[in-house]
């Protein structure tokens, strides 16, 4: 008997609009031989599943199930594709666990650690990982510009803590520029950092662990046309991505090492997507990690499985039927 499997998108943010495209991209690669597939909206208070085109029908937050016609229809297994809260910060994933239902991603500790980027850096930043300097305002806290620049210098980054898509993000060259950047990322989220500029070539590479394997991709090396990474950037095309990156074998190996003991640090689950700024000597910064990365046909994730020559529906079956038969990862 086909297995129920929910992708549940939507969220509580602005990232909203790239979390319903992420279940599109999703929904064409799932194996419909293999799998009855639905998606599943979540903002605010209100859980649907999008049976078809034209019904929808209002999520039993009681089991995670619906009811169509008379039958009740209950899921085997969420693959969760919310950037931002509730999804990605282990709220959803919390609840998930209550109701004793699989999931694809992080669970609720490696989830709310990754969420908050100041905190997974100064975590990982215990393990000898290497992070850009910087500082954590909180809103209504009174903003000493001075004290933050001689922190970070100039150029640095402003950006919510909690947050992704570079929405309210800024990169800002002076001091004059410093606190209306700080207030356009507090219109996304109540903590913002502030972190140093980090100059190199900026890499993501992505993975994913089973009981019997453990797969890390080739890297993509993004080249912005704009002065960062950006919104317009990441979904608008101006953007170079390059896959593999042009850089040599022994640097990717280094980066692909890294990304997997970080994923080891955290207890990560799933397809996760960790991004780096290689300096000029050769070192390797994080950047931040993703557990919900993106899932376009275009995101990096579905780029780098087609490099490293792997068919997107095998491996999201592969992470599908993990959970589901057992949650223990190798070590």
């Amino acid at each position: 008997m086909k297995k129920n499997i929910a992708i549940v998108a939507g969220g509580d943010s602005s990232e909203v609009v790239v979390s319903l495209k992420s279940a599109e991209g999703l929904h064409s690669f799932m194996d419909k031989q293999r799998f009855n597939v639905w998606i599943v909206t979540i903002i605010g208070k209100t859980w649907q599943v999008e049976y078809s085109e034209n019904e929808k029908y209002p999520i039993d937050k009681n089991d995670f199930s619906f009811s169509r016609k008379g039958e009740k229809i209950v899921f085997d297994f969420a693959y969760i594709t919310i950037h931002g809260t509730p999804g990605e910060n282990g709220i959803l994933q919390g609840y998930f666990n209550l109701i004793g239902l699989p999931f694809s991603c992080c669970d609720v500790l490696p989830a709310a650690i990754t969420f908050n980027k100041f905190t997974c850096n100064q975590f990982l930043k215990n393990f000898d990982v290497r992070t850009a300097a910087s500082v954590l305002l909180r809103k209504n806290e009174k903003i000493d510009s001075q004290k933050i620049s001689e922190k970070t210098g100039f150029p640095c980054f402003v950006k919510p803590n909690a947050g992704g898509s570079s929405f309210g993000v800024s990169k800002v060259k002076s001091i004059e520029q410093l606190e209306p950047a700080i207030q356009k990322a507090f219109s996304e989220d109540d903590e913002v950092v502030v972190e140093s500029f980090l100059a190199g070539t900026e890499v993501t590479c992505g993975m994913y662990k089973t009981k019997e394997k453990r797969v890390v991709f080739p890297l993509t090396e993004v080249v912005s046309q704009n002065e960062f990474f950006d919104y317009d950037a990441k979904y608008k095309g101006q953007v170079q991505e390059i896959t593999p990156a042009r850089i040599s074998s022994m640097l990717t190996e280094k980066v692909q090492l890294q990304t997997a003991r970080i994923y080891d640090i955290l207890g990560c689950k799933g397809l996760v997507r960790i991004d780096y700024i290689i300096s000029e000597t050769d070192e390797i910064f994080l950047l931040e990690v993703n557990t919900t990365p993106g899932m376009t046909p275009t995101s990096f994730i579905p780029q780098q499985i087609k490099a490293a020559g792997l068919n997107i529906t095998d491996v999201l079956t592969e992470i599908i039927e993990n959970e589901l038969n057992c949650n223990t990862l190798i070590k």
